[in-house]
C-alpha cells in the first residue's frame, strides 16, 4: 500500500516503514557533483581567476619588478605571493555562490529532502578547491614561462603544493561562511573583495623589514605571511624556520573556525525560510 498506515485485519494502524535517511557520504557526494557542473557552466568564474593573478604578476614582474631588484630575479620572490593572490580571487567566488544559493529558494527545496547542512557547503568548498587547483597550475606555468626558476625537488614541490591546497581549503570554507553571514549576493561581494587586501599586507610583493614598524608588525603577525614563506622557502630553499608550524596552525583554525561558524550560520538561516 502506499499510504502513510497499513490496515490490520483486527483494525489497528501502524505506521509504514519511514525511507532510510541517506548516509552522509551520499549527500555530500551529491552536492559535490552539483556544485561541479555548476562550475563547469560557470567558465568565467575559471577564467577570471587565471587572468587576474597573471595580469598582476606580469604588472610586478616587467613594471616594479626592476625597480625593487634591478637584477630581474623578482619574479622568483613574487611567484608564492601571487599563488596565494590566485586562490583567493578564485575562493572568493565561493562567497556569492551560497548567498545566491542562500536568497534564490533552493535551500527551501533542500529542506524538504533528507540533506544534512553540511553536504551543501561541502559541495561548494570541494568544487572551488578543484577549480583553484587548476587556476593555480596555469599561474605557476604562467610564472615558468615568465622566468620563475624554483630550485625544490619532487618532494618539496609535493610539499608546496599540499601547503597551497590546505590554504585554499581553509580560505575556501571562510568564504563560504562568509556567503552565509551575507544578507545578499551584492553584500558577500563586497566582503570577499576585502579579505583579497590581506595578501597586500603581508611578505608577499616586498620583504616585511621595508614596510614601516608599525605595518611591519602587522604584516609578520597575520595569517598569510608564515604561509608565503612556506611556499616561499620549499620552492626556493630559503630559510623555513617556524614558518611551516605557523602555517599549518592558521589553515587549521580557519578551517576549524569556518566549519563551526558555517554550519551554525546554515542551520539558522535554513530555520528561517
Amino acid at each position: 500500500m502506499s499510504t502513510a498506515t497499513i490496515t490490520r485485519t483486527t483494525g489497528q494502524q501502524v505506521p509504514a516503514r519511514a525511507g532510510r535517511r541517506p548516509s552522509a557520504s551520499v549527500t555530500t557526494t551529491t552536492m559535490i557533483v552539483r556544485s561541479l557542473r555548476h562550475t563547469m557552466r560557470n567558465i568565467d568564474a575559471l577564467i577570471m581567476a587565471i587572468v587576474l593573478p597573471t595580469i598582476l604578476m606580469l604588472l610586478f614582474t616587467f613594471v616594479f619588478g626592476n625597480a625593487i631588484e634591478p637584477d630581474g630575479n623578482y619574479v622568483n620572490y613574487v611567484v608564492p605571493g601571487i599563488i596565494l593572490l590566485c586562490a583567493g580571487f578564485g575562493a572568493s567566488s565561493t562567497a556569492v555562490d551560497v548567498a545566491n544559493d542562500m536568497t534564490n529558494g533552493i535551500i527551501d527545496r533542500f529542506r524538504a529532502m533528507p540533506l544534512r547542512a553540511i553536504s551543501v557547503l561541502t559541495g561548494h568548498v570541494v568544487a572551488s578547491l578543484a577549480r583553484n587547483l587548476l587556476a593555480t597550475a596555469v599561474v605557476i606555468g604562467v610564472a615558468l614561462a615568465l622566468g620563475f626558476r624554483p630550485t625544490a625537488n619532487v618532494l618539496e614541490w609535493i610539499a608546496a603544493v599540499g601547503v597551497i591546497a590546505l590554504f585554499i581549503l581553509a580560505i575556501t570554507w571562510l568564504y563560504a561562511a562568509i556567503g552565509l553571514a551575507a544578507g545578499n549576493v551584492e553584500a558577500a561581494s563586497g566582503y570577499g573583495f576585502a579579505l583579497l587586501f590581506l595578501p597586500y599586507l603581508s611578505s608577499a610583493f616586498v620583504p616585511t623589514d621595508t614596510m614601516p614598524e608599525w605595518l611591519q608588525w602587522i604584516a609578520e603577525n597575520q595569517p598569510i605571511t608564515p604561509i608565503i614563506e612556506t611556499i616561499r622557502g620549499l620552492l626556493m630553499g630559503t630559510d623555513l624556520g617556524t614558518d611551516p608550524w605557523w602555517a599549518l596552525g592558521w589553515c587549521a583554525l580557519i578551517i576549524a573556525g569556518s566549519y563551526v561558524w558555517g554550519t551554525w550560520l546554515f542551520t539558522r538561516r535554513a530555520r528561517r525560510h
